[in-house]
């Protein structure tokens, strides 16, 4: 009986190191291509290494990037008045993103959200299946949207 308890209490413990994702394990495996959706808009975001230690992730594709008319859509909800003029597939969507070894995860910056023109406190990290689960959090609500990696 003692034999059973001390191996369901080992595998109680050992289940949270085992679900780790090590992608989470270097700063840097969060650099690279992603594909996300958020409500109806599919797009593609690069991650990219900045040479102060920190990380950019930019529109560079969406889906529908032309208005009804076959004009490009803008960024008109940007909160910067003077972005509102650039095309929405070349939005910056967050930079200064640090990355937390303790917590091991990325954070300590704000994400934008195009749809909504607003700023929110964004952490990431990789969930078990390998997607980068981005969280957007703002006035206690958050939100939290999944990214694909399509090359890294």
């Amino acid at each position: 009986m003692k034999r059973i308890i001390f191996l369901l209490i080992a595998i109680l413990f050992a289940i949270p190191v085992m679900a780790q994702n090590p992608l989470n394990d270097n700063a840097d495996n969060i650099v690279g291509t992603y594909s996300g959706k958020q409500g109806d808009d599919r797009f593609k975001v690069k991650i990219v290494k900045l040479s102060d230690g920190t990380y950019r992730g930019q529109v560079f594709w969406m889906e529908r990037d032309k208005d009804a008319q076959g004009k490009k859509i803008l960024d008109t909800k940007n909160p910067d008045k003077s972005l509102r003029t650039k095309p929405a597939d070349q939005v910056v969507l967050f930079s200064g993103l640090k990355y937390d070894a303790k917590k091991r995860c990325w954070n300590d910056t704000k994400i934008y959200d195009p749809q909504r023109g607003l700023k929110a406190h964004m952490s990431a990290e990789f969930i078990a299946d390998g997607r980068l689960r981005i969280k957007g959090s703002l006035l206690g609500i958050s939100e939290n949207v999944f990214w694909s990696r399509v090359e890294k």
